[in-house]
């Protein structure tokens, strides 16, 4: 009896992003199970080689810079039946045309969720110790210290730490935080009092949670209902020195609200994103010597590219293999999930 054959597969995302992404393991992998279209990856579906493509195509690879999957494309893609996504969200290219479908889709956002959750973690035990204004001092004094006058408030023994959303990343930073003498809050809407318990956390209100943390941690993703969600008065409410940690969106914050309240040397804050991501040069966060600002870095970079691609493979394997997906996105969770 002949095997079966392979399904057809195509790349479908920015070609800078197959140029991180796919490296030519990947592709040989990809290639052992499926019948994959060669790149050039697709990058616009109007194109009479995007179109020509798209007719066979059962399953699509996709990645950062895929443009929408919108019926007027599905249209030329009869047979798509799934796809598998090499980044975190798929609201910038999965459609509800997708959904009517019932085309199956995969994501990687619990893969991309660890670098994120490591650079979290990283930033919140730096930021107990006031590393980062330590080193700063010692290199203009460049001379011996007296750990001895080092403030009460430096450390992270039973400091605590409160996580704006149980999203993938989210969870893992509570993971993560486990093992140190941290207290840990939770606020998520969607999470109950004994599911934030099992996570090993406390759920608390929203005002509560930045009332009481020294350190806030923001990770939920950006929906019209959470744009501009930490505003005035919940940075007001945040303790003296507290310290804001956001790896999710900038415009989840009151970007305004929280440059007078760090010009102000009320609070401190440590931005992976900011809106817009790249700050006008006159902007006063990139002077503000308490705000340590890095260029949207917690995401998945160099190496850890290849987790992505990793993931990426293992579900086109159990798909093409007739198996569900082990990472599916779930239509009816996309309302409060990233």
């Amino acid at each position: 009896m002949p095997p079966s054959p392979r399904p057809t597969a195509a790349l479908a995302m920015s070609r800078k992003a197959a140029e991180a992404i796919l490296e030519p393991s990947v592709l040989d992998a990809l290639a052992e199970v499926v019948a994959l279209e060669p790149p050039p990856v697709l990058d616009d579906f109007t194109t009479d080689r995007a179109r020509s493509v798209l007719t066979d195509v059962e399953l699509l690879v996709t990645g950062w810079g895929c443009p929408p999957l919108t019926e007027q494309v599905l249209a030329h893609a009869p047979r798509l039946r799934a796809v598998v996504h090499t980044a975190g969200s798929v609201r910038e290219h999965i459609t509800d045309a997708c959904w009517e479908r019932g085309v199956a889709v995969s994501s990687a956002a619990a893969a991309n969720a660890l670098p994120v959750a490591e650079y979290t973690v990283a930033m919140i035990l730096l930021t107990g110790k006031r590393v980062l204004e330590s080193a700063r001092d010692f290199r203009a004094a460049r001379t011996e210290v007296d750990w001895a006058r080092t403030p009460r408030s430096t450390g992270n023994y039973r400091r605590t730490v409160g996580i704006l959303s149980a999203s993938f990343t989210g969870r893992r930073v509570i993971e993560l935080l486990r093992p140190h003498d941290l207290r840990l809050l939770l606020h998520d809407p969607y999470v109950t009092a004994e599911d934030a318990a099992g996570l090993g956390a406390e759920p608390v209100s929203l005002d509560e949670l930045f009332a009481r943390s020294d350190t806030v941690s923001v990770h939920t993703p950006l929906l019209p209902a959470t744009r501009g969600l930490v505003g005035r008065a919940l940075l007001g409410a945040m303790r003296p020195d507290a310290v804001l940690v956001n790896t999710a969106r900038g415009a989840i914050l009151d970007q305004d609200a929280l440059t007078e309240a760090v010009t102000a040397g009320r609070i401190r804050a440590v931005l992976d994103v900011t809106d817009p991501d790249v700050l006008p040069p006159d902007h006063p966060l990139w002077s503000a010597e308490n705000v340590l600002l890095t260029p949207h870095v917690a995401g998945s970079q160099g190496n850890e590219w290849r987790r992505l691609a990793d993931a990426a493979v293992a579900e086109v394997r159990r798909w093409a293999a007739g198996g569900g997906f082990a990472h599916p996105v779930d239509h009816d969770r996309l309302a409060y999930l990233a």
